[in-house]
Protein backbone atom coordinates (compact mmCIF):
# COMPACT_ATOMS: atom_id res chain seq x y z
CA UNK A 1 0.00 0.00 0.00
CA UNK A 2 1.80 3.21 -1.19
CA UNK A 3 0.73 6.51 -0.13
CA UNK A 4 -2.46 8.43 -0.59
CA UNK A 5 -2.74 10.52 -2.76
CA UNK A 6 -5.68 13.38 -3.07
CA UNK A 7 -7.27 15.48 -6.04
CA UNK A 8 -5.39 18.34 -4.27
CA UNK A 9 -1.98 16.49 -5.06
CA UNK A 10 -2.40 15.18 -7.85
CA UNK A 11 -3.40 18.66 -9.63
CA UNK A 12 -0.12 20.54 -7.95
CA UNK A 13 -1.29 21.34 -4.63
CA UNK A 14 -1.64 24.60 -3.08
CA UNK A 15 0.25 26.79 -6.21
CA UNK A 16 -2.55 25.40 -8.63
CA UNK A 17 -5.51 26.51 -6.20
CA UNK A 18 -4.14 29.52 -5.52
CA UNK A 19 -3.51 30.75 -9.31
CA UNK A 20 -7.50 29.14 -10.24
CA UNK A 21 -8.33 31.82 -7.05
CA UNK A 22 -6.34 34.12 -8.32
CA UNK A 23 -7.64 34.44 -11.87
CA UNK A 24 -11.14 33.73 -10.98
CA UNK A 25 -11.07 36.75 -8.26
CA UNK A 26 -9.81 39.38 -11.19
CA UNK A 27 -12.76 38.53 -12.96
CA UNK A 28 -15.16 39.18 -9.97
CA UNK A 29 -13.28 42.35 -9.05
CA UNK A 30 -14.62 44.09 -12.00
CA UNK A 31 -17.98 42.35 -12.68
CA UNK A 32 -20.72 44.79 -11.93
CA UNK A 33 -23.38 41.56 -10.89
CA UNK A 34 -20.69 39.68 -8.78
CA UNK A 35 -18.71 42.84 -7.18
CA UNK A 36 -21.87 44.14 -5.48
CA UNK A 37 -21.70 40.69 -3.40
CA UNK A 38 -18.58 41.39 -1.77
CA UNK A 39 -19.32 43.85 1.15
CA UNK A 40 -15.40 44.24 1.70
CA UNK A 41 -13.95 47.00 -0.10
CA UNK A 42 -10.63 44.74 -0.15
CA UNK A 43 -11.11 41.43 -2.09
CA UNK A 44 -8.16 39.63 -0.48
CA UNK A 45 -10.06 38.66 2.85
CA UNK A 46 -12.73 36.45 0.44
CA UNK A 47 -9.96 35.33 -1.61
CA UNK A 48 -8.32 34.04 0.95
CA UNK A 49 -11.04 31.89 2.41
CA UNK A 50 -11.92 30.92 -0.97
CA UNK A 51 -8.55 29.62 -1.51
CA UNK A 52 -8.82 27.50 2.13
CA UNK A 53 -12.09 26.17 1.40
CA UNK A 54 -11.29 24.72 -1.98
CA UNK A 55 -8.02 23.34 -0.19
CA UNK A 56 -9.49 21.77 2.07
CA UNK A 57 -12.12 20.75 0.24
CA UNK A 58 -9.41 19.03 -2.20
CA UNK A 59 -7.50 17.19 0.32
CA UNK A 60 -4.94 19.74 1.08
CA UNK A 61 -4.51 21.44 5.12
CA UNK A 62 -7.69 21.67 7.21
CA UNK A 63 -6.92 25.25 7.66
CA UNK A 64 -10.54 26.47 6.49
CA UNK A 65 -12.21 24.73 9.48
CA UNK A 66 -9.95 25.12 11.98
CA UNK A 67 -10.35 28.87 11.38
CA UNK A 68 -13.47 29.07 10.57
CA UNK A 69 -15.61 25.83 11.31
CA UNK A 70 -17.80 23.71 9.07
CA UNK A 71 -18.39 25.40 6.21
CA UNK A 72 -22.07 26.02 6.28
CA UNK A 73 -22.46 27.09 2.62
CA UNK A 74 -25.63 27.78 2.08
CA UNK A 75 -25.40 29.66 5.57
CA UNK A 76 -22.71 32.00 4.72
CA UNK A 77 -23.87 33.28 1.20
CA UNK A 78 -27.81 33.47 2.84
CA UNK A 79 -27.47 36.94 3.12
CA UNK A 80 -26.94 37.77 -0.21
CA UNK A 81 -29.11 37.68 -3.29
CA UNK A 82 -27.19 34.73 -5.96
CA UNK A 83 -29.75 34.51 -8.74
CA UNK A 84 -29.01 32.85 -11.87
CA UNK A 85 -27.73 35.60 -13.45
CA UNK A 86 -25.16 35.77 -10.42
CA UNK A 87 -24.29 31.72 -10.91
CA UNK A 88 -23.63 32.21 -14.64
CA UNK A 89 -21.34 35.01 -13.73
CA UNK A 90 -19.96 33.07 -10.86
CA UNK A 91 -18.99 30.26 -13.34
CA UNK A 92 -18.16 32.45 -16.13
CA UNK A 93 -14.72 33.65 -14.01
CA UNK A 94 -14.15 30.14 -12.18
CA UNK A 95 -14.12 29.00 -16.04
CA UNK A 96 -11.42 31.54 -16.44
CA UNK A 97 -9.65 30.61 -13.37
CA UNK A 98 -9.33 26.68 -14.19
CA UNK A 99 -8.44 27.76 -18.31
CA UNK A 100 -5.52 29.59 -16.17
CA UNK A 101 -3.59 26.13 -15.21
CA UNK A 102 -2.62 23.06 -16.31
CA UNK A 103 -4.96 20.52 -15.69
CA UNK A 104 -5.47 17.37 -17.32
CA UNK A 105 -9.27 16.81 -19.24
CA UNK A 106 -10.24 14.54 -16.62
CA UNK A 107 -9.29 17.30 -13.73
CA UNK A 108 -10.69 19.78 -15.46
CA UNK A 109 -13.87 18.02 -15.83
CA UNK A 110 -13.97 16.85 -12.43
CA UNK A 111 -13.20 20.06 -10.34
CA UNK A 112 -15.98 21.68 -13.28
CA UNK A 113 -18.77 19.06 -12.14
CA UNK A 114 -18.13 19.91 -8.73
CA UNK A 115 -17.76 23.96 -9.21
CA UNK A 116 -21.32 23.70 -11.67
CA UNK A 117 -23.49 21.51 -8.80
CA UNK A 118 -21.82 23.76 -6.03
CA UNK A 119 -22.66 27.30 -7.90
CA UNK A 120 -26.36 25.70 -8.80
CA UNK A 121 -26.54 24.90 -4.82
CA UNK A 122 -25.98 28.36 -3.93
CA UNK A 123 -29.04 29.49 -6.05
CA UNK A 124 -31.36 31.46 -3.24
CA UNK A 125 -33.41 33.37 -5.54
CA UNK A 126 -34.87 33.63 -9.02
CA UNK A 127 -35.15 37.42 -9.40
Amino acid sequence: MGPVTTFYDEIGGFETLRRIVATFYEGVAGDEVLRPLYPEEDLGPAEERFLLFLVQYWGGPTTYSDQRGHPRLRMRHAPFVVNPEAKDRWLLHFREGLDAVDLTPEQDARFWDYVTHAAQFMVNTLD
